[in-house]
């Protein structure tokens, strides 16, 4: 049996998952006890959301193809995206709080980091990505798998589910038209996103 029929193989893919599967609930709980050690020091709490993913069998076998890997279980290490993480905060200040205090464990290895969110991209979409590595025990012992974090506001959010939503199946069909409008809605939830952080900030400041 290739890699492809395992994959396939409803059984056999979720025993080949298993690691990935124990490594976000790793990640999540980090990021839980993160959330919740803030929300008991400040009485508020960062994160609005989170979410979790294993890549499907489909999008796994469809990247090894478009990288031209080997269709085997080794070029699974390659892909740093088979496990994932979304975690919408309600703030900007609040994804790059949460980021540090995250990377600042010492269990945990940035493997890369991609600021869409100072340096978005073309199409408008903003966005922090994170690929950790965290640490994994089984029986077979320890082995540390890499976790993708896509870390966003709920503004960027709703405007990445809609841009996904308007696209998904049309993409070749759509005109620069509609592409220019979605960058122009991107820039403005962007100013919104900006001008919520500083109406917080404001009444932060005076509470305190």
């Amino acid at each position: 049996m290739d890699l492809k029929d395992e994959l396939n193989d409803h059984k056999t893919f979720w025993k080949i998952m298993q690691p990935y599967r124990q490594a976000i609930k790793v990640m999540k709980m980090k990021l839980e006890s993160i959330d919740d050690e803030l929300k008991c020091e400040n009485g508020y709490s960062p994160i609005h959301n989170i979410q979790s993913r294993i890549k499907s069998p489909e999008s796994i076998i469809d990247k090894l193809q478009r990288k031209q890997y080997p269709l085997e279980r080794q070029s699974l290490e390659k892909l740093n995206d088979i496990a994932g993480l979304r975690v919408i905060c309600h703030y900007i200040n609040d994804i790059q709080y949460i980021s540090q205090l995250l990377i600042m464990h010492d269990d945990i290895i940035l493997v890369k980091k991609m600021n869409y969110i100072d340096y978005p991209k073309d199409t408008g979409y903003r966005s922090l990505h994170l690929v950790l590595e965290v640490p994994v025990y089984l029986k077979s012992g320890k082995m540390k798998l890499p976790v993708e974090i896509q870390m966003r506001t709920i503004a960027m959010d709703f405007w990445a589910s809609l841009e996904h939503e308007i696209l998904y199946k049309n993409k070749d069909q759509v005109s620069q038209d509609i592409c220019e409008e979605l960058q122009q809605c991107a820039s403005r939830m962007a100013l919104t996103d900006l001008q919520m952080q500083k109406i917080y900030q404001k009444v932060h400041k005076k509470d305190g």
